[in-house]
């Protein structure tokens, strides 16, 4: 390639037209391969001198990014093609390197960050997935408005610090107008959530719930087992975990009739199902007047149950019962099943590349995937 004659270069600092001095030596581009064939441009690069920069600079050429070897079209192509297959799948269809797919989706991602439109937020729902060995957990801040969900923030470990972060890169005029969060008990988030977002209401997750009052019920079972075992009578709870666990719609018509059956003893483990089961008749409720007088009886008839594990969550539950309430009081139009389905898909894209490399990789990824960004415009579409 070669530019046209009398056409002047245009400078890559301030993108204006600039007299050009000099010629660099011949750079290769990768383009998108053609019927099979490897396809490149090669082009010698000009040197501008720019009197509004003061400065010598290389040119800027429409068909590429700095000192990127790979083209617009093709980044935005094996980008697209990354969403799809894993990285590694993806450099091996188009005979490239996972260091070229990276840099492919590294450059979507940062050009859709800077154009991204945040517009009004309503609906903010914040969650934490671990992300490696060590007690490591990435902080994910998702946007949960009718008609439009999508990753906002994605942050390292879940401290204050951590979560403040996200609401410095939106700024206070954003997250002064968010009505609605949704988040779990971790205390960080909640101090949080009181400094920045005091107008808005805050709705605590129903899934997290259900699962301390699984985990439990479970610490219940494993003890009493390891008593009766101790004690050499009959093992009625071996092999009932997940008897317990499963809802009722999971449970094969086997696991119906040995539950009843288990039903009938006298055991610490029964009692706590049965509390675990009648706490789920509070999601019946429309009202947040009788929802509130349920969870007062569920959580006094639970302190007098002598069971420790589920008296931990009653008082749990006691502390936070107007931001449980919050849920009925937003009509339950706003629930924690959104973060979750988001926290899923975060979860299948980094099981789908057996992890990443870096922090930095994975942020990439995880904006890549969720983020529903915008993408730059171009002349041709190639699939």
């Amino acid at each position: 390639m070669r530019p046209r004659r009398g056409s002047a270069a245009i400078c890559s600092r301030c993108h204006q037209p600039a007299p050009g001095y000099d010629q660099l030596g011949e750079r290769r581009f990768e383009f998108i391969p053609l019927w099979g064939f490897l396809v490149f441009l090669l082009y010698a690069m000009r040197r501008v001198h720019c009197r509004r920069c003061g400065a010598g600079v290389v040119e800027e050429v429409p068909w590429g990014d700095g000192k990127r070897t790979l083209t617009k079209a093709y980044m935005l192509f094996l980008a697209r093609w990354a969403r799809r297959l894993s990285w590694k799948e993806t450099a091996a269809v188009f005979r490239t390197s996972w260091d070229k797919v990276f840099d492919a989706v590294e450059y979507l991602v940062t050009w859709g960050r800077a154009h991204r439109q945040l517009g009004q937020i309503e609906a903010i729902g914040v969650d934490e997935i671990p992300y490696a060995k060590g007690h490591q957990y990435l902080t994910l801040v998702y946007q949960m408005d009718i008609g439009l969900t999508r990753l906002l923030w994605v942050g390292k470990e879940r401290t204050t610090a951590s979560f403040q972060g996200f609401f410095t890169t939106i700024g206070e005029a954003v997250a002064s107008k968010i009505a609605f969060v949704c988040s779990d008990m971790w205390e960080p988030y909640l101090k949080v959530i009181r400094e920045k977002c005091s107008e808005a209401l805050h709705i605590l997750d129903g899934f997290h719930m259900v699962a301390k009052m699984n985990k439990a019920l479970d610490e219940v079972r494993a003890e009493e087992a390891r008593r009766i075992h101790r004690e050499g009578r009959l093992p009625v709870l071996k092999k009932s975990r997940w008897l317990l666990l499963k809802r009722e719609e999971n449970r094969a018509e086997e696991q119906r009739f040995r539950l009843r059956d288990l039903l009938r003893y006298n055991l610490k483990t029964v009692r706590a199902y049965l509390l675990k089961e009648a706490f789920q008749q509070l999601w019946d409720y429309n009202s947040v007047a009788w929802a509130g007088k349920f969870l007062d009886a569920w959580c006094r008839h639970t302190m007098r149950s002598r069971i420790e594990p589920m008296k931990k969550i009653a008082r749990s539950l006691r502390q936070h019962r107007e931001l449980i309430l919050n849920y009925f009081r937003a009509q339950k139009l706003i629930s924690s099943g959104v973060v979750e389905g988001l926290n899923n898909k975060a979860k299948v894209t980094m099981r789908k590349s057996y992890g990443f490399r870096t922090f930095h990789v994975l942020e990439m990824a995880l904006y890549h995937s969720l983020g529903k960004l915008p993408e730059p415009e171009v002349t041709h579409e190639f699939f």
